[in-house]
Order: C-alpha cells, then structure tokens, then sequence
C-alpha cells in the first residue's frame, strides 16, 4: 500500500485500488476500515500537525475531518484504536444525520398556519435540478386531507403571510 500520509483526504478516497476489499476489516495505525466506515490519518498540510478523515464506504469525499493528537515523539500522529474509532463513526454519522435533516427542512420546508376558518397545513416541496428545478405547494386540513396544490418556483419564500395569502386566494398558481 502507497503512504498516503502526506496528501489530503480528498485526493485519495479509500477505496485505494492498492487496498484490500472494502467490506473487510483494516486495522493499521494509520488506516482503519469498519462497518461501513473508513479512518485515514493524514498530515494536515495547513501546519505541522495530523488530522483525521472519516469516509462512508461508497463516498469519494469524507464526511468528517478534523485534527488528530501528536504521538508522544510529537513527531507522528497517534495510532488509531478501537475507541477512537467508534468515537469517530459517532460524531461523522451525526455529522451526516444534521446535514441530512437540514437538507430536509430546506427542501421540504411547511407551516400551519389559520386560513378560511381552520387550521391548514402548508408544504413547499422543491425538487433541485441542475437543468430544471421545480416545486410545488401543498394545502392540507387537520385531517391530512389534500386541499390544493400549485406549481411554484423554486426560489418561493414559504412564510405565514405567503401560505395565507395563497390559501385564501384559492389555490390559485404562483408565479
């Protein structure tokens, strides 16, 4: 295997052709691949010190990096270990879930708000596209039921006074 120490996460992902097969265990002190997930210690080249690049196997781009203790020469970085590793799977998949959810709420983001005598659900649904992107609103009771829907453009600014407008308007497409 190639030393990779000196490179950042980015310009080798690992799955490294050189590697061993991703679904099985690696534990070397500077390479650790597990459950789904791989470590690579790497010498940060914005100072002297090491960090650590967390990759979910399939991904080419890490989902975590961040700095790496010194070994006790203060010249090499720490080997990896069990611990340390779970610690690190922990903190890149929750790293990953608040992306998730924030990509969620940014995407699909809703609001109920008082229109035409009841409570009303609204839902702005964007699908992003890099040729076309649309979206669409939603109207819903308090019982889930459907009570209009209108195309919209991506760029909507969902808010209580834009949803109220839009219900007590009939529905009526946006532009």
């Amino acid at each position: 295997m190639s030393n990779s120490t000196d490179r950042p996460p980015t310009d080798r992902p690992p799955t490294d052709p050189d590697a061993e097969a991703p679904d099985e265990a690696l534990h070397q002190p500077r390479l650790w691949r597990d459950n789904g997930w791989t470590a690579q210690v790497i010498k940060n080249n914005d100072d002297e010190g090491w960090a650590v690049a967390m990759y979910r196997d399939g991904q080419s781009e890490p989902a975590l990096v961040g700095p790496w203790t010194m070994g006790r020469d203060k010249k090499n970085p720490k080997p990896l270990s069990t611990d340390a590793f779970n610690t690190l799977v922990k903190t890149a998949s929750e790293v990953i879930r608040r992306h998730e959810q924030h990509l969620q709420a940014t995407l699909h983001p809703q609001i109920t708000v008082d229109a035409l005598g009841q409570r009303v659900r609204v839902a702005l649904d964007i699908e992003p596209d890099d040729d076309a992107p649309q979206a669409r609103l939603s109207a819903f009771d308090a019982a889930g039921e459907l009570l209009g829907q209108a195309a919209v453009s991506p760029a909507f600014k969902l808010n209580r006074a834009s949803a109220i407008a839009w219900v007590e308007g009939g529905f009526q497409r946006l532009r």
